[in-house]
């Protein structure tokens, strides 16, 4: 059997009444092909991929048989499927399901792989259980997924995926290797944490900027800037986006301004991180 692209395993002459897909690529990550969807009628054909399959189920269940054995994904289950394994697909026991899939390559995993390690490797990961319950790789994938949707955000894009792939690897696959521990470089942190105060506002910073900044690998500055601020470096930078905006309506500037003016996409994404931080908004705050 040929392994096939997930956008050709699609066949929209199959859907039925309420099954739905949306189905990108993400110029930010090499083309990574990514799958919002729910099925209720529509069943895949047994097939496979050069790539990976990664991904969770948010409602109903999905079965499938990999291989040859059944398996049973439920809702708030993350799911792998390895390059080159056969596997079908349809709705468990006449229902439906609602799931969110990722088709990394295995250069994409292995740099990952890299990244844990803090050197180079040519380790291929493996997966060796195809369904598991890991409620924070759930949401870390599940906020990865939604902001490779609308990669306008880079440092968003890059930071929650990176995030979410490196830890369902160090967590779920099969590695010769242990991940780097996590010390302490507080002027490498000093120097992340000085530029995302003088560039707040730019949104063509990228987490690779940042690394070399810090001159450490991605994920691993990601992980010392957490122990030392408790805010991953895009989280810091919201925190410094509000902050701003909140200094900019003292002033008397109005709330859709002060969003332009600090970074936000409009002032609905300003409310909802000055609220989140604040605990009002920023129309009471600024009648306060």
């Amino acid at each position: 059997m040929d392994a096939i692209p997930e956008d050709k395993a699609l066949d929209l002459e199959q859907f039925g009444d309420g099954d739905r897909a949306d189905f990108w690529r993400s110029a930010r990550h090499g083309g990574l092909e990514c799958l919002a969807a729910t099925y209720r009628k529509h069943r895949y054909a047994p097939h496979s991929h050069e790539t990976y399959v990664v991904g969770i189920i948010e409602d109903g269940a999905e079965s499938y048989v990999l291989d040859g054995e059944r398996q049973v994904a439920p809702a708030g289950s993350v799911c792998f499927v390895n390059p080159g394994e056969v596997h079908d697909g349809e709705p468990a026991d006449g229902g439906f399901f609602s799931y969110r899939m990722t088709y990394p390559t295995v250069e994409l995993l292995r740099e990952v792989a890299s990244e844990l390690c803090g050197r180079s490797v040519e380790t291929t990961p493996y997966f060796p259980v195809s369904v598991v319950c890991d409620t924070r790789g759930y949401r870390l994938f599940q906020c990865a997924h939604r902001n490779l949707r609308c990669d306008g955000d880079r440092l968003a894009s890059d930071q929650t995926l990176l995030d979410a792939y490196a830890y369902l690897v160090a967590r779920h696959a099969q590695l010769d290797f242990s991940p780097i521990q996590v010390g302490r470089e507080p002027i490498a942190v000093a120097r992340v944490r000085d530029h995302l105060e003088a560039h707040f506002d730019d949104e063509t910073v990228e987490l690779e900027d940042l690394a070399h900044i810090a001159g450490l690998s991605r994920y691993h500055l990601i992980r010392v800037f957490r122990r030392h601020t408790g805010l991953t470096p895009h989280a810091y930078r919201t925190d410094v986006r509000v902050r701003r905006a909140a200094m900019l309506m003292r002033t008397g500037i109005s709330p859709a301004a002060a969003a332009t003016t600090c970074g936000f996409f409009d002032q609905s994404h300003l409310n909802r991180a000055f609220k989140a931080r604040l605990g009002v908004t920023p129309g009471v705050f600024l009648r306060g």
